[in-house]
């Protein structure tokens, strides 16, 4: 069983405030929402969709999250609290050629060696929206989809889809008493179905590394008309 849960922050709240400062602190709490031992909490993926006012907390987990916790502590508490409903009958509609509306926040990095005779190669994050519409457009044949030039269904003739990236910041918080640096690019567009194993997989397991600290998921709507 799968599960796509949405829960609606409050920004104004100084707990909300004090979650999303950190993406290790939201993690821990996504974490919380699960029973201590469940190993499926730790196959879960997480995304905050911040615009304006609204700010929105989406989570695919193996099994239902209590977030009791984070709506008495960020969310609202007198609406109602989040919303989970099973995202098999979802995944099992998709089918190849299918067009979907998409967004993924994601972390896109390349390895390099940081000397020339080295063989150890450290993951580094692409700098450029050129560099990062690029990432998603090269990996995106192995995550099941090919990514639509614009909403008439024609790819692009130059492979340029950087109007994808509308949002991209360099997240710095502390885990274990170290400092972590964080970049996250956010993409939206259209998508085309072209393996649909291979697209129901990486929407449970997510897309790219950074999935504890919010990266990875996926999430596909109808095309708007």
């Amino acid at each position: 069983m799968s599960y796509l849960t949405r829960l609606h922050l409050n920004p104004r709240r100084r707990g909300a405030r004090h979650l999303l400062a950190s993406p290790q602190r939201m993690h821990a709490a996504v974490e919380s929402s699960f029973p201590p031992g469940d190993e499926a909490a730790h196959r879960n993926l997480w995304r905050v969709d911040e615009e304006g006012d609204s700010v929105t907390l989406y989570l695919t987990s193996a099994t239902p999250p209590d977030l009791t916790h984070v709506v008495e502590e960020a969310g609202w508490p007198s609406t109602t609290p989040w919303t989970t409903a099973s995202y098999d009958r979802f995944l099992e509609g998709l089918t190849a050629g299918q067009h979907w509306q998409f967004r993924l926040t994601a972390n896109p990095v390349h390895s390099v060696r940081t000397r020339p005779d080295q063989k150890d190669t450290k993951p580094t994050a692409h700098v450029s929206v050129a560099q990062q519409a690029r990432w998603l457009a090269t990996k995106s044949s192995g995550w099941g989809f090919t990514v639509l030039e614009a909403d008439g269904g024609e790819t692009a003739e130059d492979g340029d889809l950087t109007h994808t990236v509308i949002g991209r910041r360099t997240r710095q918080f502390g885990r274990k008493g170290s400092s972590v640096t964080l970049a996250q690019v956010t993409y939206a567009g259209v998508l085309q179905v072209t393996d649909v194993d291979a697209l129901r997989t990486h929407l449970l397991s997510g897309m790219g590394r950074g999935k504890a600290y919010g990266c990875g998921l996926m999430t596909l709507a109808r095309r708007r008309t």
